[in-house]
């Protein structure tokens, strides 16, 4: 939200250092806003994780279809699959925020250590960096292992949607019941994923405070 906010006082077109040169008069600096940007990420993580274990359930109940109207528990899959789509395409974003406020935040703090004429501060400031760096390192690994875990999900999901579309019948529900429990052994690992990656974005913003 508070990339749509900065824009719209600065125009769309406006460079990312006229972003930050905003915030900055309104008193968030660098960090300030990777921290923000983590939290949405993680918070993206998080209402994602829940619309995959929802789109299962759903594949589970057109699976075990038994009578009523086959359209409709189709049409409700695809439904939560299409959630599922947008909510991994906003985890996508939220990622790319973080990467892009973190890679300038770094650059700037690499950039104004070499400023600093005294070498013991210069020393310290270096080391904190550094130990900043790690452990962005670690969050933003654990982040793009959750989000890759989704892509195969996703690809099985629509790969099941439009089978079904064209073979939207009994028969075909048949012979497809073993899908759901193939997906289910990658949506348990999606969760685990993406379960670390939230506890690390956890743990990264408490370093911001």
């Amino acid at each position: 939200m508070k990339r749509y906010i900065a824009f719209a006082l600065i125009g769309l077109t406006a460079c990312q250092s006229t972003y930050y040169a905003i915030w900055e008069k309104l008193g968030r600096e660098k960090r300030d806003l990777l921290r923000a940007d983590v939290v949405d990420a993680r918070d993206a993580q998080q209402a994602a994780s829940q619309q995959f274990k929802t789109a299962l359930e759903r594949m589970k109940e057109m699976y075990n279809f038994d009578g009523g109207k086959l359209e409709t528990a189709y049409n409700q899959f695809k439904s939560e699959y299409e959630d599922c789509a947008s909510r991994a395409d906003k985890v996508r974003s939220r990622i790319k925020d973080v990467e892009q406020v973190a890679g300038d935040l770094f650059k700037e703090w690499d950039k104004e250590i070499g400023e600093i004429s005294d070498a013991k501060m210069r020393a310290d400031s270096r080391n904190k960096l550094n130990a900043s760096r790690e452990k962005y390192d670690q969050l933003h690994a654990s982040m793009k292992r959750a989000e890759s875990s989704m892509d195969p999900i996703l690809t099985k999901f629509h790969d099941n949607v439009l089978y079904l579309k064209h073979n939207l019948n009994a028969a075909a529900i048949g012979a497809l019941k073993g899908e759901s429990i193939k997906i289910e052994t990658d949506i348990s690992q999606l969760i685990a994923d993406m379960n670390k990656s939230i506890a690390q974005s956890d743990a990264f913003i408490k370093t911001l405070d």
